[in-house]
């Protein structure tokens, strides 16, 4: 069985709660990456930052409080969810726009449940946690796939 620890990138790039969000934003795009996690002074995970996110910033939120999707109407049920929409577009640091306690699996998460976590909840990176909770590494739709190309050598 193809685990987490079998797939995940180890060499982590992360962002701080205080960066900027234009520095945060080079960095995705200058390391062809859709997101990544957040972590305080401590490396503690505290959040995830997407390119969905920054996109989100852009947004403009129409009123009443729902908001366009490919002309599809997406209600905002309370004014909270509706804050926070202002909070993101409004944000000029990664604190303010990224997406706080993200979705993350374990080391021994088989790939089958990233997946399918990856298609429920419409994310496109997850977090990868050892046993005390400690960022290890990060598992991004491309690797769920090349679990499904055929290995070199391999007939």
């Amino acid at each position: 069985m193809i685990t987490a620890k079998d797939i995940m990138t180890t060499s982590l790039i992360t962002l701080s709660p205080g960066m900027e969000i234009v520095a945060a934003a080079k960095i995705l795009m200058d390391n062809h990456i859709n997101g990544a996690p957040v972590v305080d002074e401590k490396g503690d995970l505290v959040g995830i930052l997407s390119r969905d996110d920054l996109i989100t910033q852009q947004k403009k939120l129409p009123l009443p409080s729902y908001f366009v999707v490919l002309d599809a109407l997406i209600p905002l049920h309370s004014s909270r969810q509706v804050e926070k929409e202002l909070e993101k577009i409004a944000a000029t640091t990664v604190e303010h726009a990224m997406t706080p306690d993200p979705v993350s699996v374990r080391l021994d998460t088989p790939v089958e449940d990233i997946a399918t976590i990856m298609v429920e909840k419409k994310i496109h990176t997850i977090p990868v946690l050892d046993d005390e909770g400690s960022l290890v590494g990060i598992i991004g739709k491309e690797d769920i796939l090349r679990t499904i190309l055929p290995r070199p050598g391999a007939d």
